[in-house]
């Protein structure tokens, strides 16, 4: 059954790919994020010392509209909305002997949105917000008084977003000169 989902605001309508919201303020969660670009896999990623317990993969895909302006420019546009799929790993399976791969099994899921209109800067840096995926017509704002906000924006190599993790925008970015300080301090060992 195909999830219902409002229809965008007329500012929206005419921006593709561009977030919508629900008259609550909720996200409604991008459904055919699965065609989008895709960015990378992180296998059992974890930004602090200690280990989740279970093995996962991060999927990353990006709005095409806002991919293709990174390219052009080496920064995200406005209205950009980045999607974070978190899926189960696995060693043994059909014909598999070694290494991982990914389930079925959708452990989670998070969006990243720059939206500009909603979420000022001098709120939000960079006019990002994060969204917990809920339901399939639903996502809802992970307060800012979450860590993954003050970790973006001191670590994020590309407005407050983690392109060091991209391995195609990294030499984008790098070319083009759109490295934060801050990711730069990170990756010269320079940063505490």
């Amino acid at each position: 059954m195909a999830a219902k989902h409002p229809a965008p605001a007329k500012s929206q309508a005419s921006i593709p790919d561009a977030p919508q919201y629900t008259s609550a303020g909720d996200l409604v969660p991008p459904v055919d994020y699965r065609r989008w670009i895709y960015l990378t896999s992180g296998l059992d990623m974890s930004y602090s010392a200690q280990s989740s317990g279970m093995s996962r993969f991060d999927n990353v895909f990006a709005s095409p509209a806002a991919y293709s302006q990174f390219v052009a420019t080496g920064h995200w546009p406005d209205k950009t909305i980045l999607v974070l799929e978190v899926r189960g790993a696995a060693s043994k399976g059909s014909i598999n002997k070694n290494g991982h791969f990914q389930t079925t099994n959708l452990m989670g899921m998070e969006v990243h949105v720059r939206d500009s209109s909603r979420f000022p800067a001098s709120q939000y840096p960079g006019g990002w917000a994060f969204f917990d995926v809920v339901s399939r017509s639903k996502a809802t704002l992970i307060p800012q008084t979450a860590e993954c906000y003050r970790c973006h924006q001191a670590h994020g190599a590309v407005d407050t977003t983690f392109v060091q993790f991209y391995p195609t925008l990294l030499p984008i970015a790098t070319q083009m000169g759109t490295l934060s300080a801050t990711y730069q301090a990170d990756a010269s060992g320079n940063n505490p």
